[in-house]
């Protein structure tokens, strides 16, 4: 099943490896417009959109987390192939997971933020869609904002945290409730051990959604994984502590693109 999404621009040096940035469920490329300008410093970036959301088209087709992941390796391949650098939020951090196991030579080292293996609970993401459908994605925006924001980032940031909940308000209600129809069926906890790919898995340290039991659960069940605390976020840490994710992201994407480097030398 195709699952339309759609990619930002390339920025930043032609020549350099593609770093390319999923979203959180809801959110659109807004998420990373703090992040990009850092990285594509040194890299070449994308950020993506989920089916319905942001820039991408609608669709009433279902689709799966690993339908997800097939159209990113597209998107790569239409940008001239990997191995790239991949960072992914929530449901874009569960469809990095499933790149790397559905396309594992395109990915040279991952960073799933605020995501895990497994994310929610079955009926629980069917009763989110069956709500959406019934009464708009308008519906979630207060229980979004409890959920996606640390205690004072609302405050701290209020008008990109007013931006995200407004392109929560703006995704297509269809293709928002078969993200959820998505979820439900994702879960990749017992082929943790096939990921082969280096994954940093990063928390924010007020996230109820993807607390840091999932992140452990990541990095002790990939071949070769590390966890990080992202102090100050909840769910959105790109949006609530930018600097933070920046230097994450640059120490270890710098350190996958050292070993690249030395491997290629070496060899």
């Amino acid at each position: 099943m195709t699952a339309p999404i759609s990619l930002t621009p390339p920025v930043g040096p032609g020549g350099a490896t593609l770093v390319v940035l999923g979203p959180s469920l809801g959110t659109s490329t807004i998420l990373w417009e703090d992040v990009v300008p850092a990285l594509a410093r040194e890299w070449r970036v994308v950020a993506w959109d989920l089916p319905g959301h942001g820039d991408a088209p609608s669709t009433t087709e279902p689709f799966t987390v690993g339908d997800l992941a097939d159209a990113v390796a597209r998107s790569i391949h239409q940008l001239g192939g990997g191995p790239v650098l991949y960072a992914g939020v929530s449901l874009g951090g569960a469809t990095g997971l499933e790149l790397c196991l559905r396309h594992p030579q395109l990915v040279s080292g991952a960073a799933i933020i605020a995501s895990g293996a497994k994310l929610g609970d079955a009926a629980s993401w069917h009763e989110r869609a069956a709500q959406v459908r019934a009464q708009s994605t308008s519906s979630l925006v207060t229980a979004s904002a409890g959920r996606w924001f640390a205690p004072d980032s609302i405050a701290r940031r209020p008008d990109l945290s007013g931006r995200l909940l407004h392109a929560l308000r703006e995704a297509d209600d269809e293709s928002y409730a078969l993200c959820c129809e998505a979820l439900a069926q994702y879960d990749v906890r017992e082929r943790l051990g096939e990921v082969t790919t280096p994954v940093l898995a990063a928390w924010g340290e007020f996230d109820a959604v993807a607390p840091r039991e999932k992140a452990v659960e990541i990095a002790e069940g990939v071949t070769e994984g590390f966890t990080e605390k992202i102090p100050g976020a909840a769910h959105l840490p790109p949006a609530e502590q930018p600097v933070a994710i920046i230097d994450s992201l640059l120490a270890y994407f710098s350190d996958i693109d050292r070993r690249r480097h030395d491997d290629s030398t070496s060899g």
